[in-house]
């Protein structure tokens, strides 16, 4: 089968594999598209390297139907759509037992360690299997809507730290993918108002179209300000930080009112040194929190926004590639005139 396979910075190498095949109690799924994440973007430039272990096939938000189901499988029929948790957790350390098994002591991913969805096939372990690492789409969405269950997913888990209350202010730093799906679901919250900050006018414009209550350029207006005018001089109650820009935590503490939260959802380059201003926090009593990853809770309820067309997936997939074209794809990605770019193999 044809891969995208990793093998160190700047080297991804769409090349022939071999073809997976279900062992028992494994299942094997077509992939129909593998969207790509600005993780993928990281790990080519070299940028991430931690938990990375090439040669690996890239891809960790993915979906399919079901290829071929291993000896000893239940519950999943061949033709069925599916999307994929990509995360195979222990069940057994110290927060794995505490519900947090997006940040497993021994956590391997898809497209990070084991081959992920940038192939026309992959395989899942018997683990993965046993732990319901498959979801079955209850209702018929484009297989490219369904593959970003991954990205909503992780938002769904930011989303239950920061909180957003009926009638809240948010503003929203960044208006790539993730920034609009946590626009998305702070509306679907309740929020009264979104700001959405972001120095491109095309990923402005996008956030208007999906609900935005007030955009913002930051290279020309007082973002502060216009927090300020909307909050009667507070500050907003949530501000969530979606560029791995280590100057917008700062920003951020600083936009919301006292007692206010902060989440620092998107991950940053190397080592991910930010210099806080920490009597922000003090004096204010700011709640700042993370956002890593999601749980197996997070993506069901991802799939059944999807399905229920509650968040507007099908507006976020701008550009579509196919497998053999799979760098492009990458490359188009990173750039701030499109929005979701599909791989389909």
């Amino acid at each position: 089968m044809l891969a995208a396979v990793f093998r160190g910075p700047g080297d991804l190498d769409v090349t022939e594999i071999e073809t997976p095949e279900a062992g028992p109690g494994e299942v094997v799924v077509r992939v129909g598209a593998n969207t790509v994440c600005g993780t993928d973007v990281r790990i080519l430039r070299g940028e991430k390297t931690r938990g990375v272990e090439p040669p690996v096939v890239l891809g960790h938000e993915l979906a399919g139907h079901i290829a071929e189901v291993g000896r000893g499988v239940e519950g999943y029929e061949v033709g069925a759509p599916v999307a994929m948790y990509p995360l195979l957790q222990c069940g057994r350390c110290f927060y794995c037992l505490r519900g947090m098994e997006n940040v497993c002591e021994h956590l391997r991913i898809f497209g990070n360690v084991e081959n992920g969805g940038l192939a026309e096939y992959v395989r899942l372990p018997a683990r993965a299997v046993e732990r319901g690492n498959l979801f079955v789409a209850r209702e018929e969405r484009p297989i490219e809507e369904l593959a970003l269950a991954e990205p909503l997913a992780c938002c769904v888990n930011g989303l239950e730290k920061y909180r957003v209350e009926v009638g809240d202010t948010v503003v929203i730093l960044g208006a790539g993918p993730i920034g609009l799906l946590h626009l998305q679901l702070a509306l679907l919250s309740g929020a009264r108002e979104v700001i959405v900050s972001n120095p491109s006018e095309p990923r402005r414009r996008f956030a208007e179209r999906l609900g935005a209550t007030v955009t913002v350029d930051p290279r020309a207006e007082d973002l502060p300000e216009v927090v300020r005018e909307r909050t009667g001089g507070r500050g907003a109650d949530a501000a969530v930080i979606c560029i791995g820009k280590p100057e917008l935590v700062n920003e951020a503490l600083r936009l919301v009112r006292k007692g206010g939260r902060v989440n620092a959802f998107a991950g940053l380059s190397g080592a991910g040194w930010a210099e806080v201003e920490a009597n922000l926090i003090h004096y204010n009593e700011v709640l700042l929190s993370g956002g890593s990853n999601c749980r197996r809770r997070d993506f069901e309820t991802a799939m059944r926004l999807i399905e229920e067309r509650r968040i507007d997936t099908a507006a976020m997939v701008t550009d579509r590639f196919p497998l053999a074209e799979a760098a492009r794809a990458i490359e188009r990605s990173s750039r701030s005139d499109g929005m979701k770019v599909a791989v389909m193999p």
